[in-house]
């Protein structure tokens, strides 16, 4: 059920049947020129939806925005803190908690090392001060990389590559505008960089040129097997 579309009554029937939250979590950064800037957010309430439909859950409405490190100077990168995404989570999962809500799938659609830190860290601070929750904290490509990496063409294939453009054409064909030339970051690693852009100008890991819709499709059905499994498993 999607929590937004709920009347106080919806509600209170609707926790006899579930105390299972979603939260879907995502961006609002530069994929490349041809994917759109919501595209993680896009992936992941997507597969939200299908799951919803397969067992009983409330659905919340998504987070669009993410801490976005790499991409942080690229055109149309709109990124939040680590400690503002931290407490974000915990406000969300607190007051959840206070209307009945007692498992709490916590699940982005961007894999930023950053990101999921933070997301995991307020995880263990709220299941420390919560003793009655139960917490999933993951990323959709934590349970379809491996299956997805294997599908592909392009070795280490990653942001707005041929993965995540696979998946758009099968979710939004009529926003993915083209594809953008094959690219990956040359960052001088382990040293941390100031200009971003000049290190990583295309802002594309991979090849989105072996992108096509029939991959996306097996990738998007995938990832809603695997969180439906998931939700059952709480």
């Amino acid at each position: 059920m999607i929590l937004t579309d709920c009347t106080m009554k919806d509600f209170t029937d609707q926790l006899k049947r579930t105390k299972t939250f979603a939260v879907p979590f995502g961006t609002v950064e530069e994929h490349g020129e041809h994917l759109p800037l919501s595209t993680d957010t896009m992936v992941v309430q997507e597969v939200l939806k299908c799951v919803d439909k397969n067992v009983p859950l409330f659905l919340a409405p998504p987070l669009h925005y993410g801490i976005c490190t790499s991409t942080s100077q690229h055109p149309g990168t709109i990124g939040i803190g680590f400690d503002s995404l931290r407490s974000l989570i915990k406000d969300i999962v607190i007051s959840s908690h206070e209307k009945g809500l007692r498992n709490f799938l916590l699940i982005s659609g961007h894999a930023g090392g950053s990101h999921m830190t933070a997301m995991k860290e307020a995880g263990e601070d709220l299941i420390r001060c919560l003793t009655d929750v139960k917490m999933a904290v993951l990323s959709v490509y934590d349970l379809i990389l491996k299956e997805a990496l294997d599908m592909v063409e392009t070795k280490n294939d990653s942001h707005a590559g041929e993965i995540e453009t696979s998946l758009m054409l099968y979710l939004r064909e009529e926003l993915v505008k083209g594809r953008s030339k094959e690219g990956y970051p040359e960052f001088p690693r382990p040293f941390l960089v100031r200009d971003k852009v000049g290190y990583w100008p295309g802002g594309v890991w991979g090849d989105p040129g072996k992108a096509a819709k029939e991959k996306g499709e097996k990738l998007f059905n995938l990832a809603v097997e695997r969180v439906t499994k998931l939700v059952k498993d709480f």
